[in-house]
Order: C-alpha cells, then sequence, then structure tokens
C-alpha cells in the first residue's frame, strides 16, 4: 500500500537509507544518519512537497519523494525526485507503483519538470525512470568521490504535460 509519509517511517527509511550510504555509491552522502536527523528531514520536506512509501505487512519498504530543484523563483514549477528501496527489492514493481503517485500528485500541484539524478552505474534506477518516461539529459564526468573512486552522475527529466 502507498501512503503518506508520517513521523513514525523515520526510523525505517532512515534503514533504508542507510543502507545505501553504508555499501554503495549511489548517494554521496557518507556518514549514517540518526533516526532524528532522518525525521527532521522528512519534516521539512513533507510540509511543501509530496513524499510517499510503500508499506507491505506494517513494513515500509520504500520511500520516494519531491524536493526543490533549485532555489531561485523561477525554478519554482521543477521538482527533484528522490526514490529509494530496501535493498534487494528492485524489479518487484514497487519502484513504479511509488513514482506513479509521485508524478500524479505533482501534475495535481502543477508542477512542469520532474529531474532525477543518478549515479552512474546504476541500471536498475536507469531502467526505473526511463520506463516511466523520463529522458537522459546529460551525464556529469567524476564530480563525486567515494569508496576511493570517482563518480559520474546522470540527469533524467520527466516533463509533465
Amino acid at each position: 500500500m502507498i501512503r503518506v509519509v508520517e513521523p513514525k517511517d523515520a526510523k525505517a527509511i532512515n534503514n533504508i537509507y542507510n543502507y545505501y550510504i553504508e555499501n554503495t555509491t549511489i548517494t554521496f552522502e557518507e556518514v549514517l544518519l540518526t533516526p532524528s536527523e532522518m525525521e527532521s528531514r522528512i519534516s521539512i520536506i513533507s510540509t511543501e512537497f509530496p513524499y510517499y512509501v510503500y508499506e507491505e505487512d506494517g513494513e515500509v519498504l520504500g520511500y520516494a519523494y519531491a524536493n526543490t530543484w533549485k532555489s531561485r523563483s523561477a525554478f519554482r514549477f521543477s521538482v527533484e525526485s528522490t526514490i529509494y528501496l530496501k535493498n534487494g527489492l528492485g524489479g518487484r514493481g514497487i519502484g513504479r507503483k511509488l513514482y506513479t503517485q509521485l508524478i500524479k500528485e505533482l501534475r495535481e500541484r502543477g508542477v512542469h519538470s520532474v529531474i532525477g539524478g543518478i549515479t552512474i552505474p546504476n541500471p536498475g534506477s536507469i531502467k526505473l525512470h526511463e520506463n516511466i518516461g523520463f529522458t537522459k539529459l546529460g551525464q556529469f564526468h567524476e564530480v563525486g568521490y567515494k569508496k576511493e573512486m570517482w563518480i559520474d552522475v546522470g540527469y533524467w527529466e520527466l516533463l509533465l504535460k
């Protein structure tokens, strides 16, 4: 079931995200977060933007939200999207369901452009974004450094018409 995030979800979301901080280059954060830090982030983001979780049998298996793309006023109709699933759950359709709900809400709010930044390589995320309708715009080479390696980031965009 997809539902709006609640403060009680912070611990589960924190656990999902910390896996990626500790074990992957998918996020450029390098210091694990505490549940209270995650709760604060959720509170700030969800007051202005849609933030959803996917829950199954009482367990949060993934989450997706939109956030500010850039702070200048002219960017107010564009957002950056974020999605994370519990490790190992890719390919089950959870990401598609979360993104479908998020995009529906963004359309209703009058958002024009959704931008997804993806660390490369990340074939699962690329496939998800492209299957939803995102188009790759470009790639920055070696803009991040984590786990003793330089990392590229690609940007995909979905125009909501």
